[in-house]
């Protein structure tokens, strides 16, 4: 080793500089004052030889912490700080009083930690945020009731919520607000899925200063919502009675599982129902999970208990890709439950026959990969995820079966939030229509069916993913435009041999247009074969040949094909571009 030092130091000095580093590195040490070619001091190391070995002791730490001392780790071991902790997290795990956790098992649920188990396995939780909430609180309040953090499902990384029922009945408050906040914030952030998994009694009154209308507190759930919708998945189940401000996370997320005979929610309990308007009403028959199914619409699917939840959002989110920067993930294609050589058998010849959609959906996509969502909500309109070949589409389809599958205001409501979702997230369309069109009549009016009829027009108009449509039968009146007809740019216009497209079927235009002539032909016999010769010609003119002809479709395709023909322009058609107007945004809602 070379050191340098300054012209004015001494022999005596460098000496001992040299001594000094010689000892402290290990090395020969040379010192030569600036500018000089000779070493003024020069000190050759020769380490310390007591007891003849030779060999040289562990060099001092240069900071002078001196050598270290090896030591065998596994005597080392928690400390009393360290196992006060873990007794810690042992009593906040769990949850509240003993006597709310029994009450649980009554009610079919499972304790929080039980559930939280069931949906990630023991090594699926990645961690938790804000256990120690609440901590020093004068009653015992583990995590504020509230879980947040973030776990592996079905191989994807989420982010949770998870209300503790034994904790005040998962009611919210402040320290649990901030929890639920940061979460959203986060997946904001990070772009991933997000769980909740409810079972609220909503907001606490007493303590209501500190979460209720501040800028950072109950009611930035629900910005949240809106900012992360159509961004990451966002996907609520219901264990139990959701009352108030906990209702609202339900409805905000893109998809909500109530689990029967146990989930509930409502704006108010039936107690301040009966308050404010003197209805008796019990919490099922207001809020439960077949009101919401059935009339509602706010209840995308119902499960039978726990274990059945989870396994319906495990099969939603296969079809959803990590947010909407992503693709949805694609598997490996089965072939469907029944050959596609059957579907033509299924269609009846008179476009006034009913038949179920289902049986023509099941011969063109892939074995049990369809899910129905909202099934008994608007069934003149079937809204399912399915794949083709493994590929995710979302499947708008007439129900022939329903009411001759006219849309009504609930349906088409129902078809335009669908659209909207799976359009989000890049989700394929598949349209299959066989629709008399929009339904008439007071009731409908009154139940807003040009608004609805409305709102389903708009969202198919501004999807931007591959489309398909398929004129399977009747395609009359608006319905055509709902169901993504040749005007809304799909990818591919088309059609069934047994496809019609018309402003309205040959029974209603033949009353419509020559009723007065038909009315002047006295003999009956004359008067029937001149309405079936009217019959015939608006058949033709209305029969999806002369469409083709016209090119207004662009083919016709055997039946026993749909799936092959399907298959191939999804494929294509992949990476489709679609551009909307540079807008702030449309108004309709």
């Amino acid at each position: 080793m070379k050191v340098h030092v300054e012209e004015t130091t001494t022999d005596e000095a460098a000496e001992v500089i040299a001594e000094a580093l010689a000892q402290d590195f290990a090395e020969d040490v040379e010192v030569y004052r600036q500018g000089a070619d000779e070493p003024v001091a020069t000190v050759a190391y020769e380490g310390d030889d007591e007891g003849g070995s030779g060999a040289s002791e562990p060099r001092a730490d240069r900071h002078g912490a001196g050598p270290a001392t090896p030591t065998d780790a596994d005597d080392l071991g928690p400390t009393e700080r360290e196992e006060l902790l873990w007794e810690e997290i042992e009593d906040i795990e769990r949850g509240g009083p003993e006597k709310y956790r029994e009450r649980l098992g009554e009610q079919g649920k499972l304790f929080v930690r039980d559930r939280l188990d069931l949906w990630f396995g023991e090594d699926g939780l990645s961690f938790e945020d804000g256990k120690f909430a609440e901590f020093d609180a004068a009653d015992r309040l583990p995590g504020d009731g509230l879980l947040t953090g973030a776990a592996e499902f079905e191989g994807r990384d989420v982010h949770f919520m998870a209300n503790d029922f034994t904790v005040k009945a998962g009611s919210m408050a402040e320290k649990g607000v901030e929890k639920f906040l940061r979460m959203q914030q986060r997946a904001l952030k990070t772009g991933k899925p997000v769980l909740y998994l409810m079972d609220s009694s909503g907001g606490r009154i007493d303590q209501q200063t500190g979460f209720f209308a501040n800028r950072e507190g109950i009611g930035k759930y629900y910005y949240n919502h809106s900012m992360l919708s159509g961004r990451v998945p966002q996907i609520c189940v219901l264990y139990g009675p959701c009352i108030a401000g906990a209702a609202y996370t339900p409805v905000f997320a893109d998809f909500t599982i109530m689990v029967r005979g146990m989930s509930a929610m409502a704006i108010a309990s039936p107690r301040m129902v009966e308050m404010v308007t003197g209805e008796q009403i019990d919490m099922q028959e207001l809020g439960g999970a077949e009101m919401h199914a059935t009339h509602s619409g706010s209840a995308d699917l119902i499960a039978e208990d726990e274990e059945h939840a989870r396994e319906l959002v495990a099969k939603l989110l296969s079809y959803l890709p990590r947010n909407s920067d992503h693709q949805p993930p694609q598997t490996a294609g089965k072939e469907p439950v029944l050959p596609p050589k059957g579907i033509d058998s299924i269609i009846p010849q008179e476009p006034n026959r009913g038949y179920d959609m289902n049986r023509v959906i099941e011969r063109v996509v892939d074995a049990d990969s369809m899910l129905e969502i909202r099934p008994d909500y608007g069934p003149e309109i079937l809204t399912a995820f399915a794949r083709i070949d493994g590929r995710p589409v979302a499947i708008v389809a007439n129900q022939p079966a329903q009411r001759a599958g006219a849309i009504f205001p609930d349906a088409a409501e129902k078809a335009a939030q669908f659209i909207w979702t799976a359009d989000a997230y890049n989700v394929p369309l598949l349209y299959l229509c066989d629709t008399p069109g929009f339904m008439a009549g007071s009731q409908v009016e009154k139940d807003a069916i040009l608004e609805q009829g409305k709102k389903m027009i708009y969202a198919t108009s501004s999807a931007t993913v591959p489309t398909q449509s398929v004129v399977v039968r009747k395609a009359y009146g608006a319905g055509i435009y709902a169901m993504a007809g040749p005007a809304y740019q799909p990818e591919s216009s088309i059609a069934l041999p047994s496809g019609e497209i018309g402003i309205m079927g040959p029974e209603a235009a033949i009353n419509a247009v020559y009723a007065n002539k038909l009315a002047a032909i006295d003999d009956p016999e004359e008067r029937k074969e001149r309405e079936q010769e009217l019959r015939e010609e608006y058949r033709e003119d209305i029969d999806v040949k002369r469409m083709a002809s016209e090119v207004v479709i662009d083919e016709i395709v055997p039946p026993s094909t749909l799936r092959e023909e399907l298959n191939a322009r999804f494929d294509f058609y992949e990476s489709v571009e679609k551009d909307l107007p540079d807008k702030k945004h449309g108004t309709v809602l």
